[in-house]
């Protein structure tokens, strides 16, 4: 094994080392994990000896980006997501078009020496908001299902749209270009990256659903995201779409077309990836600031003109996103029928024109811009200056919605309507025992299953008196503590020796599953 190739394995478990312990520590004393690992990142770039980190644009677009987009995708709501499909259109369309005019203007007049293309390409740059910064954000908020529906659809969405702008300014930059063609590569870009997701996804659902292995199962859901994304690139299709909509439509049919043991498998694989991804992301863009702050230098204005130009660009993009907003609230209040039957408030306006935190798309998409462009490291430097702004903005969202007085979650209600649920698919399985039981089955074992399957039901007919803890509530309390002590008597024998590590690990497995199934829609903590 060469040096080389040693240095590049230490540099990787380091990589995963920092992030991980800086963002489980971040976590315990409840700061912004993204925040703190831009700046640790940022800091670690300056310290002499450590080699200038350079963006590597295709590494991300294709490396990262779509594994991080197809994890989002499958843990988003496609129901959700139709649902409230004219708010997100609105934001992944509307406001991104909105903001390339108003931040590509404003670049332009404060810029010295930048072309009108370039400041339109700078503003498609930073027009979209970032997916992996926005869960990671808003996931530790208590926000309304309704808001968090919205941003995350925005922020898987609203990638085509900036990149397709950006390519129309890219051809500007170096060529010429009409409103038709954009028109037309807009469309293409849609349909082709709409039928690619939806042609994968249908051939990955057609082949899982054959495979009764976790391990292959989850194996070809690791490839998805790429398959998806290449061929859609290929035929100038948005590949960002063809991940999004396979994901969405994988995470949807995942009950049918999986197993259970596949359909957790692939979530702690997915999770453990997107964890490691999404975090390792915002460390990146902190160890890339040398060499971009080391760039604008040489060719960029002077230490005042660059604190100007980066104040008012924040401002503008901060602006444009309010503005939006408040056009859109008052199109839910005060227009058509359809739209005002949503009961869109000012307080959610609010809330979200708060959201617009940019990310690793902004930061690749910067990288895409020509060596022909006018000033491009200056450009590349204060498109970093935006996804840090807009990150630090972020941490601003938890006294906003405080303020706001959103009301959160119900999560009793939730766990209400879960309950009523598995009754309702408890009994027609209760139904369906009562069909196939025959004489040959002991009592003991019918007895047993009519009583699992007739408790919830029970618990919800017979409810408990005010002020007394519901019985399903009670039972998911207590059981958990009999697994614990169960778990603790399994390591109890395996210490002593007393059975074979295979029963072992088959009476763990099956306690973990119980576990993790008492937790389903359990309220957590937050990060």
């Amino acid at each position: 094994m060469t040096t080389d190739t040693v240095g590049t394995i230490v540099w990787v478990v380091s990589f995963v080392v920092v992030t991980v312990a800086v963002t489980g520590l971040s976590r315990r004393v409840g700061w912004s994990a993204p925040v703190v690992l831009v700046l640790v990142g940022a800091v670690v770039s300056f310290i002499p000896g450590v080699p200038n980190i350079e963006v590597e644009p295709d590494l991300i677009l294709y490396g990262l980006l779509p594994p991080l987009l197809f994890a989002a995708a499958m843990r988003t709501s496609f129901a959700d997501v139709r649902a409230r499909r004219d708010s997100i259109l609105l934001l992944s369309v509307g406001l991104v078009a909105f903001t390339v005019l108003t931040v590509g203007l404003t670049a332009w007049l404060v810029i010295p020496a930048i072309t009108l293309a370039a400041a339109f390409a700078f503003g498609a740059v930073v027009a979209p908001t970032d997916a992996v910064a926005v869960t990671a954000v808003a996931g530790r908020l208590s926000l309304p299902r309704r808001l968090v529906t919205v941003l995350e659809g925005e922020s898987l969405l609203n990638d085509a749209t900036a990149l397709v702008a950006l390519n129309a300014a890219v051809a500007a930059i170096i060529a010429t270009v009409n409103p038709g063609m954009v028109a037309l590569d807009f469309g293409i870009a849609v349909v082709g990256g709409v039928g690619v997701g939806l042609a994968v996804a249908f051939v990955m659902a057609f082949i899982r659903k054959q495979l009764r292995s976790p391990v292959l199962d989850t194996s070809l859901s690791l490839i998805t995201p790429f398959v998806a994304f290449i061929p859609a690139q290929f035929i100038h299709g948005s590949g960002v779409l063809a991940v999004v909509v396979a994901g969405l439509y994988l995470g949807y049919k995942a009950p049918v077309i999986q197993t259970a043991e596949s359909r957790i498998a692939e979530s702690l694989n997915w999770r453990t990836i997107q964890f490691l991804l999404e975090n390792a992301v915002f460390l990146f863009i902190g160890l890339s600031l040398f060499s971009i702050f080391q760039a604008a230098l040489t060719s960029g204005p002077s230490v005042g003109e660059t604190v100007f130009i980066s104040v008012v660009v924040l401002l503008v993009l901060f602006l444009s996103r309010l503005v939006w907003m408040v056009f859109t609230t008052a199109l839910y209040r005060y227009g058509p029928r359809h739209l005002r039957q949503r009961g869109w408030s000012w307080r959610n306006g609010i809330a979200v024109s708060f959201a617009g935190i940019r990310g690793v798309v902004t930061l690749a998409a910067v990288f895409l811009l020509p060596e022909e462009t006018p000033w491009r490291a200056f450009l590349q430097f204060l498109a970093f200056i935006v996804v840090v702004g807009t990150l630090l903005a972020g941490l601003s969202l938890p006294v906003i919605i405080r303020l706001l007085r959103l009301p959160p979650p119900d999560y009793s209600q939730e766990q209400t309507e879960a309950h009523m649920l598995m009754a309702e698919a408890q009994a027609m399985g209760l139904a369906r025992l009562e069909e196939e039981a025959s004489e040959a089955d002991e009592e003991r074992v019918l007895q047993r299953l009519r009583l699992n399957a007739t408790f919830l039901t029970d618990a919800l007919e017979n409810p408990a008196a005010d002020g007394v803890e519901p019985p399903a509530t009670a039972y998911n309390r207590l059981r958990r503590v009999m697994i614990e002590a169960e778990r603790q008597a399994v390591l109890n024998a395996r210490a002593e020796g007393r059975y074979q590590e295979r029963a072992i690990k088959s009476v763990l497995a099956k306690i973990d599953v119980e576990e993790t199934e008492l937790n389903i829609g359990r309220p957590k903590k937050t990060d």
